[in-house]
């Protein structure tokens, strides 16, 4: 999982400092938003030709590990 998380960089001078794949202007939300509309892994590779399948599988587990907190309940 680890060696997934580190295709996720996050730099303040490119895209205000969201997290990015790689280091290049493609947002971690974008590559989600794509999965979402429905395009599957080879439908955004061929869209995004300089990304590579674990790029997509970082994506997921970048925002699966944001998501993975206790709920606090009263």
């Amino acid at each position: 999982m680890s060696a997934l998380l580190s295709r996720i960089t996050s730099n303040p001078e490119i895209c205000g400092g969201r997290p990015i794949i790689r280091g290049m202007r493609v947002r971690v939300v974008d590559v989600l938003d794509l999965l979402a509309a429905g395009l599957t892994h080879e439908q955004i590779l061929k869209e995004l030709p300089y990304l590579e399948p674990d790029d997509i599988k970082a994506a997921l587990a970048y925002a699966a590990s944001r998501l993975d907190h206790p709920v606090l309940s009263a």
